[in-house]
């Protein structure tokens, strides 16, 4: 580099590459074929068909290691009839015994041990053969054989190039199993699901029509029978008629809570400030018979999200401050700022509160706090909140008041 210059630049050249570097090339080549799919069998037969491009071989075998670490079986083949080379003991043969010593071994056809693989491979045309350990982060994965119908000069920087391009099969190969792995596991998630979602539906239609129509007998009795019954009678009625509510409203949160879940989200533009006014109307009833005030800000910022699933967000929060908020709970008040990648919402109150140590447990599926008991409630409302947080791509959180109330946060991706 010359002393008034700080840098070198050079354009890039696959040509001139090759020119000066063959082995580089022949590297870079077969790097790029190998990063261009997942398959594993798509990277063998094309790790194959690469090595009778840019070598004078006539046929490349690709034997993979089985899961008992104890067989060869045959995985790719290119340039000659696999017949009778299908299937390899670990330590039996050239092949095997380049696996078990971890080791590159060339071989002239008429000198094998084994007379009759020899008369094999001879009839196959074939002169010399070489063996490549597929040697990945430590583990031997499997063996590239490469024959030729002549000899060929071999020398240590052609055996160097042959076990870097061992290496570079054996992580795709890798790479390949981990990807079959991330699908099959995706399959029994997705099967998973389905059995949930099955039976979230099941259940929501086999307990709900009993329950109701327990509901409605027992009230008919009390009806048309109130009168012949006693005082313990009609207090027997009146429990399962409460109780069998009980069960519908808890059925009906579970399916809520599922449905948060799995249930597709429609992603649109909304207007924060329309959300609030929304809202407030919605619980206006009770906010005003429990003189409870509902501040919120002025915003006219647009975020995008599905409108059904971030107002069942906000109203669980309401709903779940005037739950447990307590007998002085006398203001809930909404929040909105925005950072860099998230819009930040955020209902306070001047009720009860939390403790530190429950911030996280309270948004856990069926958790209560002891200061819920008698409380009605499925401890389903938060949970429901931090699916509906993960699947627009934030989180949901909850921190104690100063003296009294608690704030509970929703972040929500700006990226959806």
């Amino acid at each position: 580099m010359s002393p008034d210059k700080r840098y070198i630049s050079i354009d890039f050249s696959k040509n001139n590459l090759l020119e000066r570097n063959k082995g580089l090339s022949i590297i870079l080549d077969i790097s790029n074929f190998l990063s261009s799919s997942q398959k594993l069998d798509d990277i063998l037969n094309g790790a194959a068909f690469k090595m009778l491009e840019h070598f004078e071989f006539d046929a490349c075998r690709i034997y993979l290691l089985d899961k008992s670490g104890r067989h060869l079986h045959l995985s790719a083949c290119r340039g000659t009839d696999p017949g009778g080379l299908e299937y390899v003991e670990l330590g039996e043969g050239f092949t095997g015994k380049a696996a078990s010593t971890r080791s590159f071994v060339a071989q002239h056809v008429s000198e094998l041990e084994d007379k009759q693989r020899g008369i094999l491979l001879a009839n196959k045309g074939f002169k010399i053969i070489m063996c490549v350990p597929l040697i990945a982060v430590g583990q031997v994965v499997g063996v590239m054989n490469l024959a030729s119908g002549k000899l060929i000069k071999l020398d240590q920087e052609m055996i160097d190039l042959f076990e870097v391009i061992g290496n570079q099969v054996s992580v795709a190969v890798k790479n390949a199993w981990l990807y079959e792995n991330i699908l099959k596991k995706k399959d029994k998630l997705s099967e998973s699901k389905k059995m949930i979602e099955f039976f979230a539906y099941s259940t929501f239609h086999d307990l709900k029509g009993p329950a109701v129509a327990i509901h409605g007998i027992s009230k008919l009795l009390i009806k048309k029978y109130g009168h012949v019954l006693n005082d313990k009678g009609r207090g027997y009625c009146e429990k399962i008629q409460q109780t069998s509510e009980q069960i519908v409203t808890l059925v009906e949160r579970i399916n809520i809570y599922v449905q948060a879940k799995v249930a597709p989200l429609n992603i649109e533009d909304l207007k924060i400030g329309e959300i609030f006014n929304e809202l407030k109307d919605e619980f206006f009833s009770v906010l005003d018979s429990r003189h409870i005030k509902l501040i919120e800000p002025i915003a006219d910022s647009v975020i995008r999200a599905d409108r059904l699933s971030f107002m069942r967000i906000l109203r669980n929060l309401v709903d779940n401050a005037l739950k447990y908020g307590g007998d002085k709970l006398s203001e809930i008040r909404l929040g909105y700022r925005e950072e860099k990648d998230f819009h930040i919402f955020s209902v306070s109150d001047d009720g009860v509160g939390i403790k530190k140590d429950q911030c996280e447990k309270i948004f856990q599926i069926y958790q209560r706090e002891k200061t819920s008991k008698g409380i009605a409630g499925a401890g389903l409302g938060l949970a429901v909140v931090r699916e509906l947080a993960k699947r627009h791509e934030g989180k949901v959180w909850a921190e104690p008041g100063e003296r009294k109330g608690a704030t509970f946060y929703v972040a929500i991706s700006k990226k959806l």
